[in-house]
């Protein structure tokens, strides 16, 4: 059976405008997809609708198509696939790998505290407290389920990792070089698979989109590398397909963090504005005038 053809995906959330690295991943993306002769798709990862906003959409498309990106077929919107990703939720309710969690970001929060001040508590690669699902003794309240009060859905990660055998990810080096990375993702604890807001979290939708668009290369920023092992996990229980990974340097501001839409980092379109060219777009972000 042939392999399939390479596919790369670009991925952004429209709750602010792009900016340089956001162009870096894109370009990257595009760089990779036509050495290996592979497609290029685009997907709009606006499952949080309480914050993405169409006019961003029409924004980001106008800014990659300044940069001269093109890619193959219509983008996949995530907001209008939510059925997909509850058919998925559905199959590890099923097999009793989910609960429902009731609890507010200020009941979690005390109850951290509390255990804090008792001693260690064990955080996520990220820094955050792991869920302290014992310490919640009304969290999963019967009575206020069936009575409809909005809740998340989390992944029982003991019974999840029961289910699974020692899990890696193929990792992607710089010069192409793959190596093997093992898989922990009792690291994250109970991670949340759907929120209160909103019909699913960017776990579950990001293992279903990769999966249902024939992804077979995600090349995303080095702060999503420890959530792959979360990835993995899903993947095995759901008996989806494992990409290869390449997380990329991030571009990084004056100060040394991460540029980021939520810190009003510079957008493309402010360079746009003064005059810059894609080209200039291309060398500031590290990348060759011509793609080899």
């Amino acid at each position: 059976m042939p392999s399939p053809r390479p596919t790369f995906r670009f991925a952004p959330s429209p709750n602010g405008h792009l900016h340089l690295g956001h162009a870096y991943s894109a370009l990257l993306n595009a760089d990779l997809a036509r050495r290996r002769d592979g497609r290029l798709l685009l997907r709009i990862e606006d499952i949080d609708i309480t914050r993405c906003r169409p006019a961003f959409v029409a924004d980001l498309l106008e800014d990659l198509a300044w940069l001269g990106l093109t890619f193959d077929g219509p983008p996949r919107r995530q907001s209008e696939h939510f059925a997909d990703y509850a058919a998925v939720l559905g199959r590890l309710t099923a097999k009793g790998l989910t609960y429902a969690s009731l609890a507010s970001r200020k009941e979690i929060a005390a109850a951290v505290a509390a255990l804090e001040a008792a001693g260690a508590w064990p955080r996520d690669p990220d820094g955050a407290p792991l869920h302290p699902r014992a310490a919640l003794p009304d969290d999963a309240d019967g009575a206020r389920l069936a009575a409809g009060e909005p809740h998340a859905l989390r992944l029982d990660m003991a019974r999840a990792r029961a289910l699974a055998p020692p899990l890696a990810w193929t990792e992607q080096d710089p010069d192409g070089t793959p190596r093997t990375v093992p898989a922990d993702p009792g690291r994250w604890g109970d991670v949340v698979l759907a929120r209160k807001e909103f019909p699913a979290s960017y776990h579950i939708a990001v293992v279903v989109d990769d999966a249902l668009q024939g992804v077979t290369d995600v090349v995303r920023g080095q702060d999503l590398y420890e959530a792959t092992a979360v990835h993995r996990l899903l993947q095995h229980l759901l008996g989806l397909p494992a990409p290869a990974y390449r997380h990329h340097g991030l571009i990084r501001g004056g100060d040394g963090e991460k540029l980021s839409k939520s810190l009003a980092s510079r957008s493309l379109r402010a360079f746009r504005a003064e005059g810059a060219t894609p080209a200039d777009i291309r060398r500031l972000v590290g990348l060759a005038d011509v793609a080899g």
